[in-house]
């Protein structure tokens, strides 16, 4: 650490700031973590949940990896959700409903304790840096901190101003101080920004609140979580309530007659916001055909009276919010608590950074979370992750650590914006992965946790349990493949209550258990040779379950997931030149150039690139060797 006071500096204590931190710190660097609010560490600003489609898988895939959030959201929960167990697994996800104190309270304690990790306040006004090396920051102050490397995890903070109709001022997510001074200092470092925007919703006060209106909302009873650590559950009895709701007629009037007076809308903001997340009065616009939208009331603290309105982002001022809010079922006497806003920032524009996550130009300098043009908690924690990993692994002069697209969520988000850039916030959504079906809620354990504990971030207890784990469910699929079920009246029995005509020779358990419906501890009972496998742990028994039932679809997807391995496997020279690369198209030349592929798979990716140019490209350097 000669003439260095950090190896690594992290800049912002979000999810992402977070999930870099503790990773590089668990990795034997010495690590600060510099916040403009160390009380805002692992804030939630807008709804606290965590999971739901795709994200619950990313929350997963940051656990097996030795990751933060997971162990966090399983902390106490106020409420758990299974979405969509109606249909296949690969849509399945875990959903969280979060304490806004609890949750970062918890995360702080976690990085105050972790050894080489140290928290100080202080805003980064500019970088240390040289041509090609960035080796520090400037504090506003005017301190001067040096480090091998430094990752900026700045959020929705840089330049960030906060608009509710014509008022707009200065400011970060709940209301904290905008940092000013880093984006004029990234502009003259020679790196291009874009500005994009986000919103979130009012806090009602729950004592004004009908919830009669509503239609209620319960947890479920689950004996899993996030994290494979977990091992305590809060049982439903114990989860607090959402309640679904819809915007009435009158709410479509007021918002109709008020476009003009949103923010969204009528030119005030110029930062482009997220498509998935749109506000009420986008929705209106873009669907002016429905004559309703749903919305949840969903509750903030397990011991407060703040409920967030979840669906009703608005840009609208403060009076014609009420209006809007007044106009909703059960809410006409609702006290607002605090006004929704939108916040507008500066974030980075693609494809700046390559599949490590550094700035291309610039040795020493990484990126993660929504300055890299995502939106979501959950995005920003698996970005934070990567970018921690191999800031670190960068200076410890290992080699860099990358998740392909067939392994992982995080390798598709990764590699949805190395390679195909994104000209707005940027959520992970189950049908971006091709491979979904690889990449379920309850294999990440087995997808990643070998990574994990290669890198160093899972330790040999857990590794070592992972494995049992693993070893007892191919154990019970043997015995279910080659043992007849025992019981056959019972048998019988069930498959009358299932509506099937039983038919009892020879009928093997694995036999049973790919039937739809069907459920393994029901089979199990009925099988002598299954005695010593029917305590095994309900996430156990899902992924049992998926790979039985599943088996076909899987090998299917394995078979076209090794023909995108293959591709991934033609590794291409890291300084080619594509603008002169004889008979590709100009387009090709330029999009390949900007991107700087690692490989013909990803190539293939880039939008702009056509089969026949990867074709030319793949002749041309195999004809020069360099294939």
């Amino acid at each position: 650490m000669a003439g260095f006071d950090f190896d690594l500096i992290v800049v912002g204590g979000g999810h992402a700031g977070v999930e870099a931190s503790y990773a590089a710190s668990k990795l034997g660097l010495s690590v600060l973590l510099l916040t403009l609010n160390e009380t805002m560490i692992a804030n939630m600003p807008c709804n606290p949940h965590i999971g739901g489609s795709a994200k619950g898988v990313v929350v997963r895939e940051i656990d097996a990896l030795g990751g933060l959030m997971g162990i966090a959201a399983d902390h106490h929960p106020l409420q758990v959700k299974m979405l969509n167990t109606s249909k296949g697994p690969s849509v399945q996800c875990l959903r969280t409903q979060q304490d806004k104190k609890g949750y970062p309270k918890f995360v702080q304690s976690i990085l105050k304790k972790q050894p080489n990790l140290k928290i100080k306040e202080g805003e980064v006004v500019d970088l240390l840096h040289d041509e090609k090396r960035v080796y520090g920051v400037i504090l506003s102050s005017g301190e001067q901190i040096r480090s091998q490397a430094v990752i900026l995890t700045t959020g929705t903070y840089m330049d960030s101003r906060i608009i509710s109709g014509k008022d707009v001022h200065p400011g970060g997510p709940d209301d904290e101080k905008a940092s000013l001074g880093l984006s004029d200092s990234l502009r003259r470092m020679g790196i291009a920004l874009k500005r994009f925007k986000t919103g979130t919703p009012p806090r009602l006060d729950k004592d004004s609140i009908d919830f009669s209106a509503g239609e209620i909302q319960l947890g479920g009873s689950l004996h899993f979580g996030f994290s494979f650590t977990t091992k305590e559950f809060v049982p439903v009895e114990k989860q607090l309530p959402c309640y679904l709701i819809y915007t009435t007629p009158k709410t479509l009037d007021i918002i109709r007659s008020h476009l003009q007076d949103s923010a969204v809308l009528n030119g005030v903001i110029q930062g482009i916001g997220p498509r998935y997340c749109p506000s009420i009065e986008s929705k209106v616009v873009r669907f002016a055909d429905k004559s309703r939208h749903q919305l949840f009331l969903e509750p903030e603290f397990e011991n407060g009276n703040s409920i967030y309105l979840q669906g009703f982002s608005t840009g609208m001022p403060h009076q014609i919010q009420k209006e809007m809010v007044h106009s909703l079922p059960g809410l006409g006497k609702a006290k607002i608590l605090k006004y929704a806003y939108q916040i507008e920032y500066d974030a980075i524009a693609t494809p700046q950074f390559d599949q490590t996550l550094r700035v291309k130009r610039y040795q020493g300098l990484y990126v993660a979370g929504q300055i890299c043009g995502t939106s979501g908690y959950e995005e920003a924690a698996g970005l934070g992750l990567m970018a921690g990993i191999n800031a670190s692994r960068s200076i410890l002069g290992l080699p860099s650590f990358t998740l392909k697209r067939n392994e992982s969520y995080i390798g598709v988000m990764i590699d949805d914006l190395v390679t195909k850039g994104t000209d707005e916030p940027y959520r992970l959504l189950s049908s971006r992965a091709e491979y979904r079906l690889l990449l379920r809620h309850d294999n990440a354990d087995a997808r990643l946790t070998g990574y994990g504990h290669e890198i160093g971030l899972i330790d040999e207890k857990r590794y070592r349990e992972f494995l049992e784990k693993y070893q007892r469910i191919q154990e019970a699929i043997s015995i279910l493949s080659s043992h007849n079920v025992t019981d056959k009246a019972s048998l019988a029995d069930y498959m009358k209550q299932m509506g099937d005509e039983p038919s009892l020779e020879g009928k093997k358990g694995i036999e049973v258990l790919k039937r739809p419906r069907y459920s393994y501890r029901r089979i199990a009972a009925m099988m002598d040779s299954m005695a010593g496998y029917r305590d095994m742990d309900d996430e156990s028994v899902l992924a049992l379950e998926t790979i039985v039932r599943y088996s076909g679809y899987i090998k299917k997807e394995e078979l076209e997931a090794s023909s995108f391995a293959k591709a991934e496997a033609m590794v291409l020279p890291s300084d080619f030149d594509y603008l002169n690369c004889d008979g590709l198209r100009l387009e090709a030349r330029q999009k390949l150039q900007a991107v700087m592929p690692s490989n013909i798979g990803q190539a293939s990716r880039i939008p702009g690139v056509n089969p026949a140019d990867v074709s030319i490209l793949i002749l041309t350097l195999k004809k020069e060797k360099k294939l």
